[in-house]
């Protein structure tokens, strides 16, 4: 006979108990919760645009928060000093250039006053943002960039490449343009409708694109040639993700149902997706955010007030649900802080800028890993990508790519970057981008369109005619004079 110590006996039947329990992943993110800031830390009485376009209208970084506000004849933005929070005068200067609504608004990843902005009016804008912030209303762009023909939805800047900067227009097309020159100097046309979300992997070497056409692209981004294609009958896309250097995409969109569901891609093989999971049946647009440092994506729905979130792993099942945060007040869009304008020493790994458009507040919302230690978490915190470009746009442009510049959170999140914007001198003429000139006159695509341009090009002849009238009857007037002129008797 055998005999167990009393210790190894209570260890047997504590292990005997314990089996039937089911087993539960270990991860340090768990207990990740949502903390939302007091209200004197907030931004208070913002006229947030009522625009139903499908994007944030809202960008922030480690100085500044940008804003889309509703406005009477043409776009403008607020671009605020993070630490001014608190009510926001009704007079408070705005960024307003455009011409029309502004649909989105990115700011450059390596110089932190420099912005960009798309617009219902075609073109694209950089902004320079003074020090301390604005002071006065600012109309004069740093660089205009025409060259879509209608109005453009989306713009991202290339994640290691300085002033290399995307834009995707509704005439299907994505330009790439090189703000060193102030030109576009490629143009991806693969897509056969609009394009709804633009995404880069870690070293910006490939793009991937959903579309209204229902299909899932990855694109090299400096040849155009689509090199995987999904065409999601049963999953409407309408988001997708790089999920860092884990070569997967993860799509968000609608199932044949009608229910909200994400969808997990290997990005070499775009045939059919590795997983798919039903989320909900609200209506509301799923936008995620994937943080590669601590591997976690976020879901939030617009309209909503909650954000789930859930850890992705390589191997099965690849997303485990962590937890939810909820909120009364619906979202209409969100600002994520870049890393290193994160507070460290709360262990805070991402905040949300949250928009509710109904109180006209931006409130900021910290997930916090509790810890117990006030000192620097190695463990949660990586060396991420900082604030110095990786390539010249030559360098990109020729071939290279290259992973980003990657800091510590630990002693360089407060360093700001030395780069500075010295926008080009340009002239007026013609963009030509692989033999098209893109400014030239486009035939419409639909019957609304064909009528709009049948109404201008009627009331320009008719215009046209009317001041022909009025010179035939000015020339008459000319040759009267004239001729009495010649008749007259001349004086002695």
């Amino acid at each position: 006979m055998c005999w167990l110590s009393s210790s190894e006996e209570v260890a047997a039947r504590c292990a005997g108990r314990m089996s039937w329990r089911p087993q539960y992943r270990s991860s340090k993110f768990r207990n990740v919760y949502g903390k939302v800031a007091n209200r004197e830390h907030c931004f208070d009485g913002i006229p947030i645009t009522k625009n139903v376009h499908d994007n944030h209208f809202c960008a922030v970084n480690a100085r500044f928060l940008a804003i889309v506000t509703e406005s009477a004849g043409g776009g403008s933005f607020l671009v605020i000093p993070l630490e001014q929070t608190g009510r926001i005068e009704p007079n408070y200067p705005k960024v307003c250039g455009h011409q029309g609504n502004v649909l989105d608004i990115k700011w450059n990843p390596f110089i932190d006053n420099i912005i960009a902005s798309c617009s219902e009016d075609t073109s694209v804008r950089i902004w320079e943002i003074p020090e301390g912030g604005l002071k006065r209303n600012m109309t004069e762009a740093l660089l205009e960039l025409h060259g879509h023909s209608r109005r453009v939805g989306l713009v991202e800047w290339h994640p290691t490449t300085n002033n290399i900067l995307f834009s995707a227009g509704y005439d299907y097309k994505v330009l790439i343009w090189n703000l060193d020159v102030g030109e576009p100097v490629k143009m991806i046309d693969c897509h056969s409708d609009v394009i709804l979300c633009m995404s880069f992997n870690t070293d910006g070497s490939l793009l991937t694109t959903t579309c209204k056409d229902k299909k899932l692209r990855v694109i090299e981004p400096r040849s155009g040639r689509v090199l995987q294609e999904a065409n999601c009958k049963n999953h409407r896309v309408n988001r997708v993700v790089f999920l860092g250097n884990m070569k997967r995409l993860l799509t968000t969109g609608v199932s044949r149902w009608n229910t909200r569901q994400i969808a997990l891609w290997d990005q070499e093989d775009l045939s059919m997706p590795l997983i798919e999971e039903e989320i909900d049946g609200l209506s509301g647009l799923l936008f995620p955010f994937y943080d590669a440092d601590t591997h976690m994506l976020y879901l939030a729905g617009k309209g909503d007030g909650n954000i789930r979130y859930y850890e992705i792993s390589t191997e099965k099942p690849y997303l485990s649900y962590l937890m939810e945060f909820r909120s009364p007040a619906p979202q209409k869009g969100l600002g994520v802080m870049p890393k290193h304008g994160l507070d460290v020493s709360a262990c805070e790994v991402f905040r949300f800028y949250k928009l509710v458009t109904l109180k006209g507040l931006i409130e900021p919302i910290s997930m916090i890993v509790p810890r117990r230690s006030d000192s620097y978490q190695e463990d949660i915190y990586p060396m991420t990508p900082g604030t110095e470009p990786a390539l010249t746009p030559d360098e990109w442009l020729g071939g290279i790519d290259r992973d980003p510049v990657l800091m510590s959170l630990k002693e360089g999140y407060k360093k700001s970057s030395k780069m500075v914007f010295k926008a080009p001198i340009k002239e007026k003429k013609s963009v030509v981008v692989n033999g098209i000139d893109l400014l030239e006159n486009v035939p419409p695509r639909t019957e609304n369109e064909l009528l709009r341009m049948f109404f201008r090009q009627q009331d320009e002849i008719r215009r046209l005619k009317e001041e022909l009238a009025q010179k035939d009857i000015r020339i008459r007037q000319l040759q009267l004079e004239l001729k009495n002129l010649r008749n007259s008797p001349k004086n002695c």
